[in-house]
Order: structure tokens, then sequence, then C-alpha cells
């Protein structure tokens, strides 16, 4: 297999202005040992830390115009008025910059996703490290790439890591830290030496049944499984990077199905239960074992939702797309390591 050193880069552009309109693009991530779960909600900070691959597909790009005359914002996403949980989400996010930046003015967000939202395919990490970037440049707070790691991570837990490119970490932070918020951030790894692509398996496209904020919940309270769960997501961190420094897919493969088929049982023994799995994802996962048994290095990972992802070698990832696409009702999206967040700005 050939390799590859794999340098994540961190926001890029224009200095921020404080003034007029900023557009910012984000890409989403896949975790590869999972975030899930939260022991503080109003920080979003996770029991345990998590590892991800920022993708070069399905980007969010997000702009933020300052309305001095407002009253209130207004947020516009894929092109109609965003309601409910959806804006209370944005403008909370909005509310938490301005109380940072000593500011009053109420914005104009627009959002224009090209992932499937609320499908499992990380849209919220995109969107939130897009609004982040736009945000904190629009009123004129630092946009250091930890510091704006720790404001989306106020948004969405995994927006943390898509504000880096390709593979990133997101510590957790001690839960004994004298300021929890500045100990929980994503950082890139610059010592992960596999040229790897990731293979997204879209089975269905529409908003899940459970949010995941409300799958986590309910995994933490009530599953009997949660807690091993934690134990053994803590000692596949350790053991990937290991692994990523080391070159080796597929111990990096192993790890990540491990570790997403975990979390889903964790799911299950929830009161009520929580499946996103259907019969489609079965058949997906069934798939990537054969293409395994034929010598094929691939290895799937599922998040909150019914979609698979499957990570192969770059050198694999059309063999593989070919034969996952023979899923029946399949979309399959070929992805390599994408670019962290990126801003220009607009006079206004």
């Amino acid at each position: 297999m050939a390799v590859s050193e794999v340098r994540a880069a961190g926001p890029a552009g224009a200095e921020p202005t404080g003034e007029g309109r900023t557009v910012a693009v984000a890409h989403p991530n896949i975790a590869l040992v999972k975030y899930w779960g939260k022991r503080d909600e109003r920080l979003v900070l996770p029991f345990t830390d998590s590892l991800s691959l920022t993708l070069d597909v399905f980007p969010t790009t997000t702009s933020v115009r300052l309305a001095p005359a407002a009253g209130s914002d207004t947020v516009v996403m894929d092109g109609a008025p965003a309601r409910g949980e959806q804006l209370r989400r944005v403008t909370a996010f909005l509310d938490l910059v301005r109380e940072r930046a000593g500011r009053r003015e109420r914005a104009v967000v627009d959002t224009r996703n090209t992932v499937p939202v609320g499908a499992g395919l990380a849209s919220s990490a995109s969107g939130f490290a897009a609004l982040a970037l736009a945000a904190a440049a629009v009123y004129g707070l630092p946009t250091e790439p930890r510091a704006l790691s720790r404001l989306a991570r106020r948004g969405s837990g995994s927006a943390a890591r898509s504000v880096f490119g390709g593979f990133v970490v997101w510590h957790a932070g001690p839960v004994d830290a004298l300021d929890p918020d500045a100990a929980s951030y994503a950082e890139p790894l610059g010592d992960a030496y596999i040229d790897a692509a990731l293979v997204a398996v879209v089975l269905e496209a529409g908003p899940k049944a459970v949010s995941s904020r409300e799958a986590m919940r309910r995994t933490v309270a009530t599953s009997p499984r949660f807690p091993e769960w934690v134990a053994a997501s803590r000692a596949d961190l350790t053991r990937m990077r290991a692994a990523l420094r080391a070159g080796d897919l597929e111990t990096v493969g192993g790890i990540a199905e491990r570790n997403a088929i975990g979390m889903h049982a964790a799911m299950e023994a929830a009161s009520p239960p929580v499946r996103y799995l259907t019969d489609a994802s079965a058949t997906a996962l069934g798939t990537v074992h054969e293409l395994r048994r034929e010598g094929v290095g691939a290895w799937a990972t599922m998040d909150a939702g019914p979609n698979v992802k499957v990570l192969c070698a770059a050198a694999d990832a059309e063999r593989v797309a070919a034969r996952m696409a023979t899923v029946p009702g399949a979309r399959v999206v070929v992805a390599r390591r994408g670019p962290g967040a990126t801003l220009r700005t607009e006079g206004g």
C-alpha cells in the first residue's frame, strides 16, 4: 500500500474585520473513534476523546451579515427560513458569539448544505464549523484555530473537529480542569501516515426519527452498556493513534469498525432502544465483510443514522465504491482527506 503523510490544515483566508459580510466553508468529518455522550450539556464536553477524518465532499457554505437595525436574527437554511430547533440552535450560538464579542447587532445567516441534513452524515459538524468561523470573523472575535475549535464545539460537538482538515483528535479535557471549556478542543494530527479514502454509502437522506442529541441523552441515562463502551473507546483511541503513526490501515480500520458497532450496541440497549441501523444497513455491512473475505481492505463505520461509510486505501476506493453501489437503493460517494474551514470577507 502506498502511503503519504497526511497534513491537516487549519482555518485560512482573510483576517477578520468585524464588519461587512463574511462567508465560510467547512466540510463534514467522520469519526473513526466516536464521540457519543456529553458529561456537560451546556459546555458540550464529551466523556471521551474522539478521532476523525475530515472529508473533501459535502461542504457547507455559510454567510453571516450584520443587521444593526434588525430586532431579531434571520436564519435561512437551504433557501428556506429556519424554524423550530434549527432556528433555536443557531440563534443561541449567535448569542454566545455576541456575548464574547461584547456586541449586540443581530445577524442574517444564510447556510447552504450539500450534505443530507439530519441523516447521520455530519451536517451539524460542517454547519457549525462554518457558522463559527463566519460569525467569529464578522463580530471581530479571534479565529485562531484552537479558540475557533472551542467555539464551534458549543454549537455541535463534532464541529470542533471540522475546523481542521485531515485526521483530527478532539480532546475531551480533564474532568478536574480549572477551566473545562478551555481544556476541550480539537487539533490536527501531523503524524497520521495512511493514504485513506472513505466511501459514503447513502441509504436514507431524510431526517432521523430520533435526533443525535436525544439519542445521546437516552444512551447515557439508561444504557447499561454505555460505561463499557466509554472504557473501550478510550483504549481504542490510544491504539488508533499508534496505528496511524505506524501507517497500519488494517488496524485503524478494525478499531473503527469495532468502535462503531459498540456505539450502536450501547444505543440499542437504552430504554427505549435507539435503533438507527436498518435492513439496508445490514446489507451494506455484509458487502463490506464480503470485500474483506476477497482480500480487499475495507472496514465499516456508522454514525447516528442508517448510512454506512467504508474506510479503505485510497488506491482501492473506486473498487470499493463499485461494489457498494450494488447495495439496493444506495447512493455512493467517494471521499478523501478534506481541508479545514476557510473564510473570505467581503465589504459591506
